[in-house]
């Protein structure tokens, strides 16, 4: 059997793989397989076919990784507008207690409003950031 038909063969093997788990990984080494199987087809070595599969998969793989680390990751579920409606709305809030957290109505109910880690506690006008719990995280607007 030719060596490329055998780099085909596992190519198609690591797309099977990857199918049944889902890691898109996988499909980066197939393409280094891939690589590899052109390489045979271009009479290239078997020591050099090795080198084609291992620096094209390894590559596509630090480079998925990479894009993947630069792109912002989903927000919480908390600070989502489409899970909580409650984000982004606008809240009074006339004093704060001396442990950081106001007593605000909204919605016809009581509310604790806390401020994020760091940030002057200041009154007046707060938008809903998030909901940690049962109390609504909030940014001065």
């Amino acid at each position: 059997m030719e060596e490329s038909t055998l780099w085909w063969l596992l190519s198609g093997a690591i797309v099977v793989a990857e199918l049944l788990t889902g890691t898109f990984y996988l499909l980066m080494l197939a393409l280094g397989t891939a690589a590899a199987a052109l390489a045979a087809h271009l009479g290239a070595g078997l020591a050099l076919q090795i080198v084609t599969a291992a620096i094209t998969g390894g590559a596509a793989v630090v480079a998925l990784h990479t894009l993947r680390r630069k792109r912002p990751g989903d927000p919480s579920a908390r600070a989502d507008r489409s899970v909580n409606l409650d984000v982004g709305e606008t809240v009074l809030i006339e004093n704060w207690n001396a442990d950081g957290t106001a007593t605000i109505k909204y919605r016809g109910a009581q509310w604790t409003a806390i401020h994020r880690p760091g940030i002057q506690p200041s009154t007046g006008m707060h938008r809903v950031a998030e909901l940690v719990g049962n109390r609504l995280l909030v940014d001065p607007v």
